[in-house]
């Protein structure tokens, strides 16, 4: 008698149910992500504020949004890769600051320029700017102008975001199906083996 083996169908199901989860929970994702991207488009067009003295919650940095802040005292800098507004790769140099006794203070992209040593002899004082995302700090002011006779380094962009969502959750899509049509062809050549 031909039967559809229990356990392995029930796995297969489980593993079906949770890669279409997956993809019905990235294509939440990339709603949100789409509504979050706008209203980085729309800071663009806000006043500007100054530097927050408390750091912000991660859903409430004023990413892309013009901004000023006063560097009392540069404290550490960094090289990093970087562009210049015409696009030109070199290195972007980024100054740490203290901005007050207390607060979080303040990383300035203080601007570009081809050679990595340049920038050093900065010493403060006041920046004025884009507020962009940063991997170390979640975000720093990148200068609008270049300081310390850097030029300004490429100003930030939204659309430098990934909003790769509904690609994800095509692919978990696509595996659900995969998986489907395998264990299909694997059951009926089981099936068409099996002694009647």
């Amino acid at each position: 008698m031909k039967r559809v083996p229990l356990i392995p169908t029930l796995i297969v199901a489980a593993a079906v149910a949770t890669m279409i989860a997956l993809g019905v929970w990235q294509l939440s994702r990339a709603r949100e992500k789409e509504a979050l991207l706008l209203r980085y488009e729309a800071a663009a067009n806000l006043p500007a504020v100054n530097w927050p003295s408390i750091p912000p919650a991660d859903n409430k940095l004023p990413l892309f949004r013009k901004a000023s802040a006063m560097c009392l005292q540069p404290v550490a800098s960094k090289v990093i890769a970087g562009r210049n507004a015409q696009g030109e790769s070199g290195y972007s140099h980024l100054v740490d600051c203290r901005t007050g006794a207390e607060g979080p203070g303040v990383r300035v992209d203080i601007g570009w320029s081809k050679d990595p040593r340049a920038g050093a002899q900065w010493k403060g004082g006041p920046v004025s700017g884009v507020i962009a995302p940063d991997s170390e700090h979640r975000m720093r002011l990148i200068s609008a102008t270049g300081l310390a006779d850097l030029q300004a380094s490429a100003p930030p962009s939204p659309a430098d975001i990934p909003n790769n969502h509904r690609s994800y959750a095509m692919q978990w899509f696509l595996f659900a199906a995969a998986a489907l049509i395998i264990y299909g062809l694997a059951l009926r050549g089981r099936l068409a083996k099996a002694p009647e």
